[in-house]
């Protein structure tokens, strides 16, 4: 074979080692894709969903720990009471907290005289020269009582024509047995402390009432009636909102007829002002929709006169963009966590380098944020301009060139190329202080939900979703306002009852509520 045989043939070996090189690669990309989702499957489904570890997760594994340094304590302080007792020595005193419990709780006192204050010498009754407080916490638990309403008659005796009596006041439940505040707590029983109805009928038996799951969910019904005016009226308070903050999550609904369950969702609107220390009230409402399509919020979010929509990047919320609006075009702005999770998987998973360097440049400007949250808009938009506009100019040249090296089937080049497509809405964040990075406002409202879905497995019925999605609402603005909810659900409904005129509503909206509570979150 002559010498040009020989170079055409190792020619076409080389074609063909580099075509098998190339199929190689593609079959290990694959391969790479597939471990990437059967790890992001075994994450989801057995992991933590958050890629940040929450304090109280954290601190799960610790409780039983400190259970066990409880015991040692407890016997270590006997033991050191033994030793002292035998020394003759006196007793140290333990450290008093007063002044640590709430003011406004109420105090019990107990007076613990001796046994005597007669004089060891004789002479008589010792005065009183000072004394020694302690405050403890103690709880009384759940106590149910009857409320006995009585409405004497009057008549006149002389002329035995004229009797009086007071009207009978209106109630929820007419002639039935709960009172409003009642029927406030099972509300905030179930959607805010997600206690399903049949959970709270155990708790009722416990006290000797048989009251069944219907009953109540009857009871919350007709309180659902009366408190239809207050979310109107804080829908219109959103619809004037600059800024709002939207997402869903999934409502299990019972099919009629059926038993299975069917996916409807819970899309919740959010405006928040206090990160930019703005005068709006926080609110947040639930809106139920059969799917998940652009048609529910194309409607939801009719007659909403607000500029920002901050949201994820589901396609559905493009359509947003092409309304047509006296205020002019929805503009999107897009989340910075959502891109910090995806990168957050390729560095579980991969440990790649490049998710590294992106997850240390998105906290530094989280770190711009932490400086300025809480200030003025102005103060906000100048210091991201100064600090956080020089990481946005270098993050994007940097993520193209890091594009250009890396296999483009590979996860992590489809995780830049959606940081690079939603860019615009990604960075609109430094033109306006209002705006914030994230959609954070909003996915916290969203959790209460979905552990109330854990618990209550699926609504019953299209028309119970949407009273879920009602009285959710309520509970969650109260706890944005630091409000009780228990007190405010009930003094609302007392006021409606009475006659509350309808051109004051304001003054029933939740952040006007007076009694606040510092437990509320």
């Amino acid at each position: 074979m002559d010498a040009d045989a020989l170079n055409r043939e190792n020619a076409h070996l080389k074609a063909r080692l580099a075509e098998v090189e190339a199929v190689l690669a593609e079959v290990q990309e694959a391969n790479r894709r597939l471990e990437d989702i059967l790890r992001t499957s075994q994450r989801e489904k057995f992991g933590k969903r958050s890629e940040k570890l929450s304090p109280d997760q954290f601190n799960l594994p610790l409780e039983d720990a400190e259970l066990a340094q409880g015991v040692l304590a407890a016997a270590q302080e006997k033991a050191e009471a033994a030793l002292q007792r035998a020394r003759g020595e006196a007793t140290r005193k333990p450290k008093r907290n007063r002044g640590h419990l709430p003011a406004h709780l109420p105090r019990i006192e107990r007076v613990i005289d001796p046994e005597s204050i007669q004089c060891p010498c004789g002479c008589g009754e010792m005065a009183r020269i000072g004394e020694d407080i302690s405050e403890r916490l103690d709880v009384i638990p759940a106590q149910f009582h009857v409320l006995v309403t009585r409405r004497p008659r009057y008549a006149c005796r002389r002329c035995s024509q004229a009797v009086v009596q007071a009207h009978a006041p209106e109630h929820v439940v007419p002639g039935g047995l709960p009172t409003e505040r009642l029927i406030a707590w099972i509300i905030v029983s179930k959607f805010g402390d997600h206690l399903p109805f049949y959970r709270q009928s155990g708790v009722f038996e416990r006290q000797g009432l048989h009251l069944d799951r219907g009953t109540l969910g009857n009871w919350v019904g007709r309180a659902c009636f009366h408190l239809m005016p207050v979310i109107d009226h804080m829908r219109a308070h959103l619809r004037g909102a600059e800024r709002i903050f939207v997402d869903e999550t999934r409502a299990p609904v019972l099919e009629p007829g059926r038993k299975t369950t069917k996916s409807g969702f819970f899309w919740a609107v959010v405006a928040d002002d206090r990160g930019h220390g703005g005068a709006g009230p926080p609110i947040v409402l639930f809106h139920y929709a059969p799917g998940r399509g652009k048609e529910h919020p194309l409607k939801f979010l009719g007659g909403y006169r607000g500029r920002f929509l901050q949201c994820d990047a589901y396609q559905s919320y493009n359509a947003m963009t092409q309304i047509a609006r006296d205020s002019g075009p929805w503009q999107l702005v897009y989340c910075w966590t959502h891109v910090r999770r995806r990168f957050v998987k390729r560095f579980e998973n991969e440990g790649s380098p490049i998710a590294e360097e992106m997850l240390r440049q998105i906290a530094a400007l989280y770190g711009v944020e932490k400086t300025v949250r809480g200030k003025d808009a102005d103060v906000r938009r100048a210091a991201r301009r100064e600090y956080a506009a020089p990481i946005i100019a270098a993050l994007k040249p940097w993520l193209e060139a890091q594009l250009s090296r890396i296999p483009q089937k590979s996860q992590l080049a489809e995780d830049i190329r959606y940081t690079l497509a939603h860019w615009p809405g990604l960075i609109r964040f430094l033109e306006d202080g209002t705006l914030e990075l994230d959609t954070n406002p909003v996915e916290n409202q969203i959790r209460p939900i979905a552990l109330t879905r854990k618990n209550a497995l699926f609504a019953g019925n299209e028309v119970g979703a949407e009273n879920w999605a009602m009285l959710a609402s309520l509970v969650a603005t109260c706890k944005m306002s630091s409000v009780n909810p228990v007190d405010y659900i009930a003094d609302t409904l007392r006021a409606i009852l009475d006659g509350h005129p309808k051109s004051r509503i304001e003054d029933l909206m939740p952040w006007q509520h007076t009694q606040t509570s510092s437990l509320a979150a």
